[in-house]
């Protein structure tokens, strides 16, 4: 009936494209680019239409169809469908060229490399091994033609019109009828002689020469110039020879031209090559020999072919880590093959995998994501970035290892504009002052300044009120130099967030207190920052009408664009607890200055020794820190209303030197050893500023109004409880130092590292007013129990014998 007449051509699962067939080999055979219907992946569809008086031709067809979907080899062109009618037959196989046609590509592209060739003789010899030593076939059309490319490069051995059983059942070869396949035929096959002895392998391995020579010569013209090598490498030019000599026996079986050819200098001996080889049997190594493996496969990447790293290695390393446990080493070579992707293919194919890795708890995993995250940071948008990704990426500030908080605090510099409202404005700075206040590592502590001063652009307008001007005064009473560097450099970068009130009440009366620091580099840049805002307050002074211009970024929107003046303002410190760590993660680097003869200035006199700082997680290898000193200012900016955008802050790397020997211990107080410095009332309203944070949740109360100070509670270890020691005799000629010895007038000398905090400088003799009053309590309280003991034992009298006492 007419419900039962369907056309099976269409009903087939497949399409044919529209375009024209692509270098159709010689042969029966018409191919043709295809799709699957339901998915739309690329295939490649051979098709033969039966014609009328052709019944040679067309079981010819039909047994090379049989051949290929039974063969199954990773060299064999891989059968995926097929169809059978009356009319024609479709075989559906994985998208290829024909080998002539991506050898004329590649050449119109600059050729291909001698490393992607021995890779493609390779396979093909390794099919025909199988064919013959494995199944007894011989293939019979070794040539070109029957040679087929897929999109990794991988070659294809195909053709198997003509095959037959070595083992002679079925009859002899069969007959071709095409000129442009018979030209490849051995001569034994045309003379009749008795040299027709031969190996069963005999005639495909001179096909295989005949296919070699024309690799690197083109087409063959005539049997005749097969004697001539031309292009061949001279590293296969004798195993080639091996294969066209005239005398059929001495043809080597497929098997030992691969292992001649894979001996030591040997044309299949390389890199690339083994590489190859180890992908194909990576299922069955150790793990010890894939650990090995991924860590030297990034070095090689550079010289492998584009297509074969995106279609053959990247599988392989995403298949690795999804089921292999390889861990953190094939993160390296996964991204470098993830700069041959596009925006799409990268999206689906490597931002899964990179999400996935940040919820992992391997620290190396971990830390090396933070450190390659600018190569993928582009590919992630906010969504996931703020639900997926930050949320672990801040247990990274809670780590113990001080290179992953140091990793992190750096990542947020490229993760901040994707963060939203809650996470950068919240969460981040929560973590910030809690790191800037209790981190043992001074390195960390500054770089955690240098990140606020550059993420600061992208914060809210009442974020950024409330925490910045807080969080850069707490950095300029920091014990190690470099942090009190980047307080004065996070304020000179952020200039434009600041009202011109903030600028004369809050900022200045910080970077005066600097300019007496112990540190020749803090004062440099504590009196420029000065004289910059000194400037821009003069302006607005004798020019009332450019208040607005120059407040109008102080109440604006968070905006990218804005944090251009604080993109090079200063380098990351380096903690010295990771040679990782060591490498510096600029924005927009600037040209390197000029050098100078910088001499190492000695740490100043009365510091103490350097305290033992926690044993670090790996060796010390960046322990010297790069010092970049920034060239000396040769005109003076008093002129310039607003120059901060064009002034070179330099790097926070050259406190190097300076700071080497006074590498500190946060927690135990150890930079101060001489006895005026324990009650410096800087340090004591860090201390408690620092801690009101963790209570309060806030960077706010910093810079309240001025208020009374309040009496410190009961219980509290008083500065002058301690023994600090005499100061120690110095002949350093610094006048700052002999200025610093004369703070507070009828003190003792003393020299103070953390700068005179004056609106707190009355509280020290309040406190220690209150700690004598508190001792001659104690003392009397001592008397009277001492004597009410006395008078109850008096009342007693003396203890009779034999009586027990009762209390």
């Amino acid at each position: 009936m007419w419900f039962f007449a369907r056309d099976p051509v269409r009903d087939f699962p497949f399409e044919l494209s529209p375009e024209p067939p692509e270098g159709s080999p010689p042969g029966p055979w018409t191919l043709h680019r295809g799709r699957k219907k339901a998915t739309g992946s690329p295939v490649s569809i051979f098709v033969y239409d039966v014609k009328p008086g052709a019944e040679e031709q067309t079981q010819v067809a039909k047994a090379a169809f049989k051949r290929l979907k039974t063969l199954r080899h990773p060299n064999i062109l891989a059968y995926i469908d097929g169809l059978e009618t009356d009319k024609c037959l479709h075989v559906v196989t994985e998208a290829v060229t024909p080998l002539g046609v991506y050898l004329k590509a590649r050449a119109e592209a600059g050729g291909l490399k001698e490393l992607e060739l021995s890779w493609g003789l390779h396979q093909i010899v390794k099919a025909l091994s199988f064919l013959v030593n494995d199944c007894s076939l011989i293939h019979n059309n070794v040539c070109m033609a029957a040679v087929f490319v897929d999109r990794a490069g991988e070659w294809k051995l195909g053709g198997l019109d003509y095959m037959y059983s070595a083992q002679g059942n079925g009859g002899g070869p069969p007959r071709k009828g095409i000129p442009e396949l018979e030209q490849y035929d051995p001569p034994e096959l045309a003379d009749g002689s008795g040299r027709a002895v031969r190996e069963k392998w005999s005639a495909d391995m001179w096909r295989l020469g005949c296919l070699i020579w024309e690799v690197f010569n083109g087409p063959l013209p005539r049997a005749a110039a097969l004697r001539n090598p031309g292009k061949i490498p001279k590293s296969l030019v004798p195993h080639y020879c091996e294969l066209v000599g005239a005398n059929p026996k001495v043809r080597p079986n497929p098997a030992r031209f691969l292992q001649n050819c894979r001996a030591p200098g040997g044309f299949m001996n390389n890199r690339f090559v083994e590489t190859n080889l180890f992908l194909e049997e990576i299922q069955i190594k150790e793990p010890a020999e894939k650990q090995k493996f991924f860590q030297e496969l990034s070095k090689s990447l550079d010289s492998f072919p584009e297509d074969f790293c995106r279609h053959k290695v990247l599988p392989q390393l995403l298949t690795a880590f999804e089921f292999g446990n390889a861990g953190a080493v094939v993160l390296t070579p996964l991204f470098k093959v993830g700069k041959f992707l596009n925006a799409e293919e990268y999206q689906q194919k490597i931002i899964p995998v990179v999400v996935k890795m940040f919820s992992s708890t391997d620290r190396a995993m971990r830390i090396r994501l933070l450190q390659q995250m600018e190569q993928f940071i582009q590919y992630l948008d906010e969504p996931t970035v703020n639900t997926q990704i930050f949320p672990h990426v801040v247990h990274g500030f809670l780590d113990t290892n001080p290179a992953i908080r140091e990793q992190t605090v750096k990542s947020m510099l490229l993760l901040a504009p994707k963060l939203n409202e809650t996470n950068l404005n919240v969460e981040l700075m929560k973590h910030f002052a809690r790191l800037q206040a209790k981190d043992e590592q001074g390195p960390i502590r500054c770089n955690t300044t240098v990140c606020l001063g550059k993420i600061g652009s992208y914060l809210s307008a009442s974020t950024r009120h409330r925490v910045l001007t807080s969080a850069f005064s707490r950095a300029t009473k920091d014990p190690f130099a470099p942090s009190r560097v980047a307080g004065v450099l996070g304020f000179a970068a952020t200039h434009n967030l600041y009202s011109m009130n903030d600028c004369a009440h809050k900022i200045l009366p910080v970077l005066c207190g600097l300019t007496v620091d112990p540190e020749k580099s803090v004062r440099d840049q504590a009196f420029k920052a000065i004289r910059s805002f000194l400037s821009k307050l003069e302006s607005v002074s004798e020019d009332p009408t450019q208040l607005a211009e120059v407040e109008k970024d102080v109440h604006a929107a968070s905006s990218p664009g804005m944090g251009g003046a604080a993109a090079s303002w200063a380098g990351w410190a380096v903690t010295g607890v990771s040679s990782l760590t060591s490498k510096l993660i600029r924005a927009h680097p600037t040209a390197a200055p000029a050098e100078t003869n910088v001499p190492q200035r000695p740490a100043p006199e009365g510091l103490p020794a350097p305290a033992p700082t926690p044993v670090p997680a790996v060796p010390t290898t960046s322990g010297q820190w790069e010092t970049q000193e920034e060239s000396k200012d040769t005109e003076e900016d008093s002129s310039a209303a607003d120059r901060w955008d064009d002034e070179d802050w330099g790097s926070l790397e050259q406190e190097a030197e300076s700071v080497l020997a006074q590498r500190d211990d946060w927690r135990t107080g150890n930079q101060a050893s001489q006895p005026g410095q324990a009650s410096n009332p800087g340090h004591r309203s860090q201390e408690s500023d620092w801690s009101s944070w963790e209570a309060e949740g806030s960077w706010e109360q910093d810079w309240q109004e001025p208020s009374p100070p309040e009496p410190p509670p009961e219980g509290t270890r008083l500065a002058s409880e301690y023994n600090w020691g005499g100061p120690e005799p110095s002949d350093k000629g610094d006048p700052f130092a002999a200025l610093s010895a004369h703070r507070e007038a009828g003190a003792q000398s003393r020299r103070d590292s953390w700068g005179d905090d004056n609106w707190e400088g009355l509280e020290t003799e309040s406190r220690q007013a209150k700690a004598e009053l508190a001792r001659k309590k104690r003392e009397e309280r001592r008397r009277e129990m001492e004597a009410k003991r006395a008078e109850k034992k008096a009342a007693k009298g003396p203890m009779k014998l034999g009586t027990r006492k009762l209390d």
